[in-house]
């Protein structure tokens, strides 16, 4: 049971398909949320306001409850238009989907990476199509996102009819940068924030310890030419939060919009995605950047150089899966 199963799941990982037809409802993650604290963030106020539900056209400005301060938060709305989505979301739709966990199902495009003996290779990785490129593009005129490049772009479906979700976790810290930027697709959805008192050793936190924050806290960016030079606290030290919370932070993800979580929210709470969240078909693409390691000046700069030379490239996704299928016919 533990075992990949035909619906993509593994291990504690299950979706609706393999609960029902495989048995996996014994071996599903029971994640117990106490929804008395929960905290709403509201991108327009940039403060988290006391609830659960999710309502910006009703709550937005009449807010009701305590609020607190989250830092490290970033959301910006309608940074896709009707059109735009439109036209994107056929285009990935013409590409191959790959079976994921939790119902998901994924496109990937990046290099080959082991997180538990941190190596990483180009390998196959030869960039991503070019009907997405004006996103990329589009970053330049986001200041948070000064001097990002992209080495990771991965297309995340989420359908309701499999009981999709993505458990609490963090995103591993040796080798993806300190902001993490997603577009979000085709319907409204939420991420849940849960505090993170664990180990060190999980996530490749400890990596962290080893180079500066990229976002400084009165917002400004380091430049990838001075990031390895900076003096001051590390990543980890410097994200601590002032006060520790017992609370649970809903950050919603509008359709068509652009969310970019840094700091504190990066390193020190776990993110996940609810399958009550998920109530028509999502598709959110995920972008990545590289740890200052990888960087200009960094001890590992040559690899990173390799992967973002192949970052550069734009394809043609028609041509290139119909010489792909032809191939295959081929043979």
């Amino acid at each position: 049971m533990t075992k990949p199963r035909p619906c993509g799941c593994k291990g504690c990982r299950t979706c609706l398909i393999c609960e029902t037809q495989y048995g996996a409802d014994k071996i599903k993650l029971q994640l117990e949320l106490d929804k008395s604290k929960g905290y709403v963030y509201c991108p327009l106020c940039n403060k988290a306001y006391k609830g659960w539900d999710i309502d910006l056209n009703k709550q937005h400005p009449n807010h009701e409850g305590d609020s607190i301060d989250y830092p490290g938060v970033y959301i910006l709305l309608d940074f896709l238009s009707e059109e735009e989505e439109e036209i994107f979301m056929k285009n990935i739709d013409d590409m191959p989907w790959d079976i994921s966990q939790s119902g998901r199902r994924k496109q990937n495009f990046g290099p080959k990476t082991n997180f538990k003996k941190k190596k990483v290779v180009s390998g196959k990785f030869d960039g991503f199509p070019a009907f997405s490129k004006f996103i990329q593009n589009r970053f330049d005129n986001v200041p948070l996102l000064k001097d990002y490049q992209v080495i990771e772009q991965c297309s995340l479906e989420y359908d309701p009819s499999k009981g999709a979700s993505i458990d609490p976790h963090i995103d591993d810290c040796w080798i993806w940068g300190e902001r993490i930027v997603t577009v979000n697709c085709l319907s409204d959805s939420v991420l849940t924030m849960t505090p993170f008192d664990g180990s060190l050793s999980k996530y490749n936190l400890f990596c962290a310890e080893q180079y500066p924050p990229v976002v400084n806290s009165d917002g400004t960016v380091n430049t990838h030419e001075t990031l390895n030079c900076v003096n001051g606290r590390m990543t980890i030290e410097a994200t601590q939060p002032v006060n520790k919370m017992d609370v649970i932070v809903r950050i919603p993800m509008p359709r068509r919009s652009l969310l970019v979580i840094y700091g504190e929210p990066r390193y020190h709470w776990e993110h996940c995605v609810l399958r009550e969240d998920i109530t028509s078909r999502r598709v959110c693409i995920a972008y990545r950047e590289f740890t200052p390691p990888y960087l200009q000046g960094g001890e590992y700069e040559k690899i990173g150089d390799d992967v973002r030379e192949k970052a550069m490239l734009f394809w043609d996704h028609k041509t290139k899966f119909e010489d792909h299928e032809r191939r295959i016919e081929d043979n």
